[in-house]
């Protein structure tokens, strides 16, 4: 469990692909029925990304936004973090890629990857090189191009995946109390081949014998993932903050990661009332890593959440991981 950690959301951003793709399309992709697939799917809509447009381009863009609505430069960055579900490329780190895009020259910068809940890992890390002074500013860039490996014949995962970028620049405190009041995270592992890519890495190099180009495409048994999550997440929530399996004790809102309407609906059985929980997986889809900081960017851009109130950050990756941040903005 962590201890408090004294730290300060400056600004958020997000930078959507132009391309909006309703679910009848989708749906005629992967030869499903268009009411079927909505009902399922709880997804209206989804960005994809096409042109010129990239991940790189995204994360990019709404790291921009970012330093610009706080009225920083680039040169203000001392750690860039990339936490990001799906990769740039495998070397150099994705982190020097958003670098030289940007222009940041001479600061830190790595990747924290826990697929889904990659923005979790870097905002706890974040939050930790701020409270200990070894860092005052701290760039969390968050970008998803996942429609690129999805694989129709698996309506499931492909009627649900959206592409997008967050960034998220965090910095010192200014008052007592706010930051990280607690973090936790959890993994799994009989859950690791429940959600997968299974190729792209060492075990499954393309120039190696028998691999196909199914196993560079996302895999998901989605139901798995369902019934693990709903066995071992409530415990895991008390571990959080005892009284979350039932209830939201000190919690004015919570941002879940989008993973799927069965995901989200889940969260009825917590007794956590519908009206605290932010929901953009209607327009947005599950954008991977990027789902949990798009979320809270457009909750603090309505004004649903605002300073001084207590934002549970939570949700479930592959691995399976389990995660939670309780912070106080």
């Amino acid at each position: 469990m962590t201890h408090h950690l004294g730290v300060r959301v400056l600004a958020t951003a997000q930078a959507l692909p132009s391309r909006v793709v309703p679910t009848a399309e989708v749906a005629a992709l992967c030869g499903v029925p268009a009411e079927l697939a909505l009902k399922r799917s709880g997804v209206r809509e989804r960005r994809w990304i096409s042109g010129a447009e990239t991940a790189l381009t995204l994360g990019a863009q709404a790291a921009r936004d970012a330093l610009a609505a706080a009225g920083l430069t680039v040169g203000d960055v001392d750690v860039l973090l990339n936490a990001s579900g799906s990769q740039l490329q495998p070397i150099p780190d994705g982190a020097a890629l958003f670098a030289r895009e940007l222009g940041l020259r001479g600061a830190a910068t790595y990747s924290l990857h826990g697929t889904c809940l990659s923005f979790l890992l870097a905002l706890q890390h974040a939050a930790l090189l701020i409270h200990t002074g070894q860092a005052r500013h701290v760039l969390i860039i968050s970008s998803e191009a996942g429609s690129l490996g999805l694989n129709p014949a698996q309506p499931e995962s492909t009627l649900l995946i959206g592409d997008g970028a967050a960034a998220v620049l965090l910095g010192p405190p200014e008052r007592p109390g706010q930051g990280v009041q607690a973090a936790r995270i959890e993994t799994y592992p009989e859950g690791a081949d429940h959600t997968r890519i299974r190729g792209g890495g060492t075990l499954k190099m393309p120039q190696q014998p028998g691999v196909q180009l199914a196993d560079l495409t996302f895999d998901m048994q989605g139901l798995q993932v369902l019934k693990l999550a709903s066995r071992v997440v409530p415990a895991f929530l008390e571990r959080l903050r005892p009284g979350l399996s039932t209830g939201l004790p000190g919690i004015d809102r919570v941002v879940p990661h989008q993973a799927s309407q069965a995901g989200l609906d889940l969260m009825g059985r917590y007794g956590w009332p519908a009206a605290q929980i932010e929901v953009t997986l209607p327009t947005l889809g599950n954008v991977i890593a990027a789902s949990l900081p798009l979320t809270l960017h457009q909750a603090l851009s309505r004004g649903t959440v605002g300073a001084g109130e207590t934002v549970l950050l939570v949700g479930t990756g592959a691995g399976l991981i389990a995660g939670g941040v309780i912070l106080r903005l």
